[in-house]
């Protein structure tokens, strides 16, 4: 079971992008992360088992890095979520993304994801890529639910414990200009 069911969240054009790059639906805003953000970041990460477990210095290296993007979620002018992702050419990938346990399935995820895909789509990306533990069949479901699919497995892709990876593909539209 993926945990109670509370309401859904489409994650589809009620998210409004502001001038300065916040996404907004109004009682959940997706902002850039930004370094004094990496405190909570670290707190989310260390309860969420499924994320990967990053280093302090990984995640100040965000707010930094060339063709990374970081993005975190705040409910109630706290952030209860973060996504980490970067582009290469014309392809992107997810590569970390928690939201904290008692903010699940309120549609926080839906959002981060939406204003991620939404800067991947606008800086290029044809394609979005991801991996996720075999086992976590909540995040698989929540990402088909986005409009990803399964493209394969990667065996003792991940450690501690020992776990095959399913690997996640989605095309994206990229708009004409």
């Amino acid at each position: 079971m993926c945990g109670v069911r509370m309401r859904k969240f489409s994650g589809r054009a009620e998210l409004r992008v502001g001038i300065d790059g916040v996404w907004d639906r109004g009682d959940v805003r997706v902002r850039k992360f930004r370094a004094e953000d990496v405190e909570a970041v670290l707190a989310i990460s260390a309860q969420s088992r499924e994320a990967a477990n990053w280093s302090r210095e990984s995640y100040e290296k965000l707010a930094i890095e060339e063709g990374a993007w970081a993005f975190v979620v705040e409910a109630d002018g706290k952030i209860s979520g973060f996504l980490v992702g970067r582009r290469v050419e014309d392809q992107a990938e997810v590569l970390n993304m928690a939201v904290r346990a008692d903010h699940r399935r309120k549609g926080e995820g839906s959002a981060l994801l939406s204003a991620a895909l939404d800067e991947f789509r606008l800086r290029g990306a044809k394609n979005v890529y991801l991996e996720v533990r075999e086992s976590n069949t909540c995040a698989i479901s929540f990402y088909e639910k986005h409009g990803f699919f399964r493209s394969g497995r990667r065996k003792g892709y991940y450690r501690a414990p020992d776990e095959a990876a399913v690997t996640m593909e989605r095309k994206l539209r990229v708009p004409p200009g």
